[in-house]
């Protein structure tokens, strides 16, 4: 017999039963819960059953395409995609790149081929661009041949896109406005450009303009995930609760397809407050190969685990990150941070999400070392948009502070924002002063390289005379394609993939990257040199000599041809670095 707040069913009063109501929401929500718990067979279930009671909601159909997909059932999936095409959203053209992965997993290579290219000749948006690259090489290497592919469709403007996204990643803040403006300007419906180029607006400082862009999107795709993302975490910079936790209610049950998705929305929820949903995100990418090595995620998993609460776990996810990279103090300072809460016997430590030391002690270890701060800043634009956000939003001393500390990174974008500093009609006169001295010993130290790059260029040949002596990290790189090529090239192929790297730094040099990863910078030279040679070799060839991702080779080789500009003997397999696809 069922019972019901203790009684026997039987004798309890209808009126005072609460009814379910049974909808597709329902289903979702307890298709979400098992997900979260690995409980795929019942997640594919419930939204089975919230595909009955919606047949006309895309989402649903995709995500449980997702599901078998993931289970390995890769002809089911294919089946739901294909039914949301044919009978649900014909203009969901993602489903054809999804159906295509499906194929490959299969190694039904023509049909992925053909997936592929109606993906690339029919979606206007070009979402998985990237992964489509890498996906059309694998087939070029199955099939022995280069796909027939006529057009791509959301090819105008992916280029200049790729080159602003660099910029972003870089700190360039300023100039990546410039040219995502310019996109935009050309390309009204290119929606990852609007994104970003409201993100570059966010890092100076400009919320209104920030905020109006994302709209922009929202507009011409309502249920754009990065739009509405990015979004919520301006609501909550603004302070109004009610619409952040209007749009934080939808994101938290959402469950993206796509992992750069996943990791988007898993960093939203994080930054939103909403720990264990990221914790659950973020355990979930790194499932998969491509993100396991990535030290940034386990450190943004162990954030999200200590900011639950879950103190041993989140001391597990840092010594990850510290065993992949030894070499920065950030796992480190966590794990010490873990260890006086213990002693001390907090009962509570919450963390900041960003791969970087707490504002404050940064600020202590670059007084000793303006070099370091320099080359943090650099590799981490959240660094400086920390620095750009201080400078107008900051009390006086902390803007001083700012300025005076800006002076060691004297760049393009830091001239940029003092001379906006001096704009600001409401500034102080003293931190003016101290802004224009800042200015002036910029100008200064600009002028002097001037000279010395105009003495550089009136000598003869370009080679690695011109350089400084070379860092052990630029000798590393050599190190590695040598050790990795061995036997297999002669001594004139070596001594060309030098020269092409001494090029390479000669003309960077003095705004030389900071080089880090040895094996990716090798492997690009090896591809690069052979494309040359007019060698016939691929990314994902290469990519498994230096136990590497093909997109690291790819990405890394792109940078050295837009700088070097090779030229090479052209054969069938090969694609100017200019194009993407």
């Amino acid at each position: 017999m069922l019972f019901v707040n203790g009684n026997p069913y039987g004798s309890i009063d209808p009126h005072n039963v609460i009814s379910i109501e049974m909808n597709a929401n329902f289903f979702f929500d307890r298709a979400v819960r098992a997900l979260d718990r690995y409980q795929y067979d019942r997640a594919l279930k419930y939204f089975r059953k919230a595909v009955e009671y919606e047949p006309g909601n895309p989402v649903n159909h995709a995500n449980m395409a997702g599901i078998l997909s993931e289970t390995g059932d890769y002809k089911a999936s294919n089946e739901v995609l294909m039914h949301i095409l044919e009978q649900v959203d014909p203009l969901m053209t993602e489903c054809y790149f999804y159906m295509a992965n499906n194929y490959a997993n299969m190694e039904q290579f023509e049909k992925a081929e053909e997936a592929l290219v109606t993906y690339l000749e029919e979606d206007p948006n070009g979402q998985f661009l990237d992964e489509a690259e890498e996906m059309m090489e694998l087939l070029h290497y199955e099939l022995n041949r280069p796909a027939k592919l006529n057009r791509i469709k959301s090819r105008e403007g992916v280029v200049e896109h790729e080159n602003a996204r660099a910029l972003l990643e870089e700190g360039k803040f300023g100039q990546a406005v410039k040219l995502l403006e310019e996109i935009v300007h050309n390309h009204p419906d290119f929606l990852a450009a609007r994104n970003n180029l409201a993100l570059a607006y966010y890092y100076m400082g400009r919320f209104d303009t920030a905020k109006r862009t994302i709209g922009e999107v929202l507009d011409q795709e309502p249920g754009n995930l990065h739009g509405l993302c990015n979004l919520a975490i301006f609501f909550q910079h603004e302070g109004d609760q009610a619409a952040r936790d209007r749009l934080m209610d939808m994101l938290k049950v959402t469950v993206p397809f796509h992992l750069e998705h996943v990791f988007k929305l898993a960093t939203t929820m994080g930054i939103l407050g909403q720990h264990g949903i990221a914790y659950s995100h973020f355990k979930r990418l790194l499932k998969y190969e491509e993100f396991s090595s990535d030290p940034s995620l386990y450190h943004y998993t162990a954030v999200a685990a200590c900011n639950s609460g879950y103190y041993d776990i989140a001391e597990k996810y840092w010594r990850h990150a510290l065993k992949l990279d030894g070499d920065t103090v950030i796992p480190d300072f966590y794990l010490a941070q873990l260890a006086k809460r213990k002693e001390a016997g907090m009962n509570q430590m919450k963390v900041s999400y960003h791969y970087h030391l707490p504002f404050e002690e940064q600020f202590k270890r670059w007084e000793h070392d303006g070099t370091k701060l320099t080359e943090e800043a650099k590799q981490n634009p959240l660094i400086r948009s920390s620095f750009f956000w201080a400078l107008r939003h900051g009390d006086p001393q902390t803007k001083l502070q700012v300025i005076r500390t800006l002076e060691l990174i004297a760049d393009e974008e830091v001239q940029h924002a003092l001379q906006s500093f001096l704009q600001e009609p409401g500034e102080n006169d003293e931190l003016k002063d101290a802004a224009r001295l800042v200015l002036q010993q910029m100008e200064a130290a600009s002028n002097r390289l001037q000279e010395r790059r105009d003495e550089r260029d009136s000598n003869a040949g370009l080679g690695r005379e011109v350089l400084p002596d070379w860092l052990p990290s630029w000798k590393a790189v050599l190190e590695k394609a040598e050790q990795v090529m061995d036997m297999r090239v002669d001594a004139y192929w070596k001594k060309e993939l030098e020269n092409l790297w001494s090029d390479f730094l000669s003309k960077l040099y003095p705004d030389i990257p900071n080089i880090r990863n040895a094996e990716g910078w090798a492997a690009a030279l090896e591809y690069l040199t052979a494309k040359k040679r007019g060698r016939d070799l691929t990314y994902e060839q290469v990519a498994v000599r230096y136990g590497i991702s093909s997109s690291t080779v790819s990405r890394y080789a792109r940078q050295i041809d837009s700088v070097c500009e090779i030229k090479v003997q052209q054969d069938d397999n090969f694609r100017p670095f200019t194009e993407n696809i």
